[in-house]
This record gives C-alpha cells, structure tokens and sequence, in this order.
C-alpha cells in the first residue's frame, strides 16, 4: 500500500491565488494524498471559489480554524497536523505553485535513505510562474544535528513549505502559536535538535510567490509584528539549543551580530539575560557587541578597496 501524504494549507483572503496553488496540488504525479485548506477567518470568497473542487475532488477538505487554535499560521498548521491522517506531512502555502513531481521525488527519496524528513530547493517569483525544471539527477546531503550551525544560520535554508517529514517528527513538537513570524525556523531548528535525521536535495521542487502582503514582505517592510516575532523566535531557538548542549560560541557569535538589527527590540540585552556565562565571558561578549559595528565598516571597506575597477 502505497504511504498517505497530509497536505496542510493555512489561507486567508487568497481567493484571487488559491485555485493556481490547488491546481498544481492537483497535478502532483504521486497521488496518494490529503489536502487539508485550514481557513484562518478570511472574510474573501475563497470557500466560494474552491466549492467546486471540494465537490469533485474528495481529497480536498476545508476546515475553519476552531477557537482551540491560536489566529495565524502557526494555529492552523497545528490544527491541520492534529487532523492529519497521512504518515507524512507537507506544509504548502496558499499563494505558491508546487513542482508536479514534488510528492513523488521527496517519498522516493526518504523511504531509499530511511530518513525522517527530505528539503528540497524552492524558486522565487513574482507575477509570471516559472517554467518547471526538469529534474535529473539529485545529490543528497544529510541533515542532522551535526549541522546544526547551518540550520540556524539558514545556510541550509528549511523554508515552511520546503520538507516533507514524517508524522513522528510531530508527536511531541507543533508550531509555537504566540509567534507570527519565524515560527517555521523555531519549529524545525527544535525537531532536528532532538536528533532526527533528514537529507537535503538540491532540486527545485516549489515556486514561491513574492508579494508585499506576504509575511516575508511585511517583515522585510519593519512590520512590527513580524519583528517582535523574530526577537521571540530567537530567544526560544537560543534557549532550546543551550538546554540541549548545543549553543556553540560561533553561534553565540551569530545571534549577537543578529542582535544590531534588532536593538529597538532590545536583543542584545535578552541574550545576555538568557544565555548563562561567567563573568569573563560576559565581558567578552560585551565588547564584541560594542565593538562590531566598527569592525563591520572597515570589513565593508576592505572589501570596497580589493574590488577591481
């Protein structure tokens, strides 16, 4: 018997892009699936538009976020993984288009390597859908613990809608509801902490739509909510490494510099607050804090100087 994939798809007001996203859900070559469209209070026509493919398509399930669920994208995807019926979860976007062979590829792929999750690469654009690649070969990367430092640097970048994981991953993780933003980067960087394994591929399997009203635009634009989010998002993935052993000084050395973004939040001082030092560390990390916009600038102008002209 072939596995069940859950698709779990927040929305809210997107009536004008949602049927292009259930489309190519629909085109997906693997065909062993659940769509589960988790409407977060909407007040567009979007029940009204997707009513004909509910009613020809039984794979599709609209439910309204119940009052149990926080407001945002973190309550619906919780509501959509306590409904979840599939042995695999996959979070989609209600604004993106997905790869035909994005289900097929990502299965194939973790029941070869016996891994617990697969990322795949995602292409962005803005109104014209990009053709879709043909995939080839694939090379594979794992994912683990032991790579940590990259997976909070985003290096290795898990968007929200960039893995397909198995359920198990999610029995004792969900979304932290309070967040708004970065709540997918606090989730996963906590699922991998707790030793699951999963490989990385370097395929383009998912189109992400670029738009001011998107929640990377409103953060980009210094939306204040999105902001405090990311403060917040910090401080749990910070408090969570440091309980598991893993908050290395090359990563204490990343949040800091992250800290300069975000000093009308504070960040800075709710680091050194949260993470434990002695003394001397304490005033090490002090005068790194202090000194590194300088050091910045004549790193920016170094490297002004060695381009040629």
């Amino acid at each position: 018997m072939k596995k069940k994939v859950t698709i779990i798809m927040a929305t809210f007001n997107r009536a004008h892009f949602i049927l292009e996203t259930i489309t190519s859900i629909q085109n997906q070559t693997y065909l062993e699936w659940e769509c589960l469209i988790i409407d977060d209070g909407g007040t567009d026509n979007t029940q009204e538009v997707i009513a004909p493919i509910l009613e020809q398509d039984n794979r599709f399930k609209y439910k309204k976020r119940t009052a149990e669920y926080r407001k945002g994208l973190p309550g619906c995807r919780n509501y959509g993984i306590d409904l979840a019926k599939g042995e695999y979860i996959i979070f989609f976007d209600d604004d993106d288009i997905v790869h035909s062979e994005n289900l097929e590829i990502c299965l194939a792929t973790l029941q070869k390597q016996d891994a617990d999750f697969c990322h795949f690469q995602k292409l962005s654009f803005e109104n014209v859908v990009p053709s879709f690649i043909e995939v080839k070969g694939i090379n594979k990367q794992s994912i683990g613990r032991d790579v940590i430092y990259d997976i909070v640097t985003q290096k290795i970048g898990l968007a929200s809608c960039t893995v397909l994981w198995k359920k198990e991953c999610f029995m004792k993780n969900r979304f932290q509801e309070t967040l708004q933003y970065a709540e997918e980067w606090e989730c996963y960087t906590r699922i991998i902490s707790q030793g699951f394994q999963g490989l990385h591929i370097d395929t383009i399997l998912y189109f992400n739509r670029k738009h001011p009203q998107s929640n990377t635009g409103e953060f980009y634009s210094q939306n204040p909510i999105r902001q405090q989010s990311k403060k917040d998002a910090i401080l749990l993935v910070v408090g969570n490494l440091q309980a598991k052993k893993l908050l290395t000084s090359s990563l204490i050395r990343y949040f800091l510099q992250m800290a300069l973004q975000f000093k009308t939040y504070y960040l800075f001082e709710s680091l050194m607050e949260l993470i434990k030092m002695n003394p001397s560390q304490q005033i090490k990390w002090h005068l790194f804090y202090i000194t590194l916009p300088v050091r910045l600038y004549f790193y920016k102008l170094k490297k002004q100087i060695s381009i040629p002209k």
